[in-house]
């Protein structure tokens, strides 16, 4: 499925419900989703991880439609190279 394939379906299914609950009920269902996914990750559950990322990403379009935001145009900057360097791989310095 491509990026904006996600967000028309997130969009078809969920949008009226997304605008009654508003953006700041979003964002934080949006980060539940995300706290899943970092438990997932620590506990080594990797069955569990497909459908953590599945939610994550879910509501992350979920909440670019209600901002307006394409997600598909907003990380065509990593396309290619690294968006701060240049490079592709980055060869960014660590801090």
């Amino acid at each position: 499925m491509e990026i904006r394939d996600l967000q028309s379906s997130m969009a078809r299914l969920y949008l009226e419900r997304n605008q009654t609950r508003g953006r700041d009920v979003t964002f934080r269902w949006l980060t539940e989703e995300v706290g899943e996914l970092a438990k997932a990750m620590r506990m080594g559950e990797r069955t569990n991880l497909e459908h953590e990322f599945g939610d994550a990403m879910a509501w992350l379009a979920s909440l670019a439609d209600l901002e307006g935001v394409d997600l598909e145009a907003a990380v065509a900057r990593y396309s290619a190279t690294c968006p701060r360097c240049g490079d592709a791989p980055c060869g960014c310095p660590f801090p």
